[in-house]
């Protein structure tokens, strides 16, 4: 039970959950996540603390960034995760943030 209210928490944050909607789509490092955001580097890096210590999301070492990619392992967290993710429109913030993110990506793609 408490793995479940501690799950619930984590979503209640704005910024965790937006977090985690992203990287429900996508790997990004610190740096991709602060211009999608807008949130400053030093709240994204805390909150992603916090994640990874609970499991959720996982850091990889490419290069010189830190990626960090969603760690769920629990189907009831997934389900609710992708039930977000299902309704993105009903959320303007999250709607955005995948805008935002799918720009990024595109603009890196024609870089490299």
């Amino acid at each position: 039970m408490d793995k479940l209210i501690d799950f619930f928490k984590l979503l209640s944050d704005e910024t965790r959950l937006r977090i985690m909607v992203l990287l429900y789509h996508n790997d990004f490092c610190v740096c991709q996540l602060t211009g999608i955001t807008g949130i400053s580097q030093p709240n994204v890096s805390k909150h992603l603390a916090r994640l990874r210590d609970m499991g959720l999301v996982k850091d990889e070492r490419r290069e010189q960034y830190t990626y960090y990619s969603l760690n769920i392992d629990e189907k009831l967290f997934k389900d609710i995760l992708g039930k977000i993710v299902e309704d993105v429109a009903e959320y303007p913030v999250l709607k955005l943030d995948l805008e935002k993110s799918k720009a990024a990506k595109k603009y890196l793609e024609i870089r490299s």
